[in-house]
């Protein structure tokens, strides 16, 4: 039997409507005899108020469920984990790269106040094309992070990723359609950040995506033995182990947002993604370390799970850390979180024909560091030796939770 509410929703609609009007009405009488020294006033106020807390909530799902009956509860649904999402603590991750968008996608299940600030030195692949042939920042870490954040449809967030065919006869070949829709945004606005954000609201990104600065930065890589890389996509070549990476021009300044997101978080995340080329550039922008230094936010390093060819190699999880210490000074690391699951054979022995092997942790190093080890088991059930996006986003907000919990007890 169908129910009447269904048949005659205006019943339904008039009922609360009703019942909101009695409430507003009581609210006001209670403010009113309370001004008066009437204390029972309180009591009756704050029942009007309730009256009409709870009878807006039940008119706006009578209208949804009678204006669309197949996505009713959905909807409603939505606009309640956005709420709860809203209620999330305020995370700030740097970094960029695949490592980024992995952290990422497992913290947007948890939390909406999320801000991504986002490495700009990218210059090989799409990216370094774009930034050679329409002079605007390079879009892929960028598209990466609005895509990991997407809350729009999935098609939407396939059609940012998708990149055409090598050999394709329009020249399109090797873009990916969300650098080219950035790139295009940023010429029509006259603004890379204006165009990022017009992105996120296409894709109805949890959070916000920002470059760490606006201007147009080149990584340079100095070697031991004195040799000198320019350009993030040539670094990896260096035939020598990495003595120290910088950005031409040198200081440039940091996106103020970016420092204001940093100023406001209850966590502030490193990583994971490449040392050198992903991390640390960020730590080189005026005023980025700084910020980090100077938040009393628990401050995380999350290092990989692999070592990275040309990059890192025979690194431990101290020889990460102490890179960036050498970068960005002391006091931006708290806790170093370093992976304890074991990688399948099979594709361990993938990735060593490459030269990556699994990052030891030597514990004692890092003690003596000052930096507190968290270890998990954060590998990922697929055929990539990397961290799972949930567990690591957990094992974030346990370290953010636990840290807050310092915090109240000093305070």
């Amino acid at each position: 039997m169908i129910a009447v509410s269904r048949l005659y929703p205006h019943l339904d609609l008039k009922k609360w409507s009703f019942i909101f009007s009695v409430g507003v009405a009581l609210a006001v009488v209670g403010a009113i005899s309370l001004s008066k020294g009437w204390m029972p006033g309180l009591a009756v106020s704050l029942i009007g108020i309730g009256m009409v807390a709870f009878s807006a909530v039940m008119a706006f799902r009578l209208l949804v469920r009678t204006l669309a009956p197949e996505y009713g509860d959905r909807v409603v649904q939505a606009l309640h984990r956005r709420y709860e999402l809203g209620r999330g603590p305020k995370i700030v991750v740097v970094g960029g790269g695949t490592g980024l968008s992995t952290l990422l996608r497992g913290l947007k299940e948890f939390t909406g106040n999320l801000t991504a600030i986002v490495t700009v030195a990218d210059d090989g692949g799409s990216s370094g094309r774009l930034r050679r042939e329409m002079g605007v920042l390079p879009p892929g870490d960028i598209r990466d992070c609005l895509v990991a954040l997407a809350d729009s449809e999935p098609l939407m967030a396939r059609l940012f990723e998708y990149r055409f065919p090598e050999g394709d006869p329009t020249g399109l070949g090797g873009h990916a359609f969300g650098n080219l829709f950035i790139a295009t945004m940023s010429a029509i606005t006259g603004d890379f950040d204006e165009a990022v954000k017009e992105s996120s609201r296409v894709l109805a990104v949890r959070g916000r995506v920002l470059p760490s600065t606006l201007e147009n930065v080149a990584l340079v890589a100095q070697c031991q033995g004195g040799q000198v890389v320019c350009g993030e996509s040539t670094i990896g070549r260096c035939s020598t182990r990495i003595e120290k990476v910088f950005l031409k021009p040198a200081n440039p300044r940091a996106l103020p947002e970016a420092l204001e997101s940093i100023a406001e978080a209850d966590a502030i995340v490193l990583g994971p993604g490449s040392l050198f080329t992903s991390v640390i550039p960020n730590l080189l922008v005026e005023g980025i370390a700084d910020a980090i230094r100077e938040s009393r936010a628990p401050r995380i390093y999350v290092c990989n799970v692999m070592t990275q060819p040309g990059e890192t190699d025979c690194f431990t999880a101290a020889d990460h850390v102490e890179a960036i210490i050498d970068h960005a000074g002391r006091g931006i690391i708290d806790y170093v979180l370093v992976n304890t699951g074991g990688v399948p054979e099979k594709l361990a022995g993938k990735y060593s024909q490459e030269g990556a092997y699994p990052v030891d942790i030597d514990r004692d190093r890092l003690w003596s560091l000052g930096i507190t080890t968290i270890e998990e088991d954060l590998i990922s059930n697929t055929d990539y030796a990397r961290h799972d996006p949930f567990r690591l986003a957990e094992a974030v907000l346990r370290i953010t939770s636990m840290a807050g919990k310092h915090l109240r007890m000093k305070a």
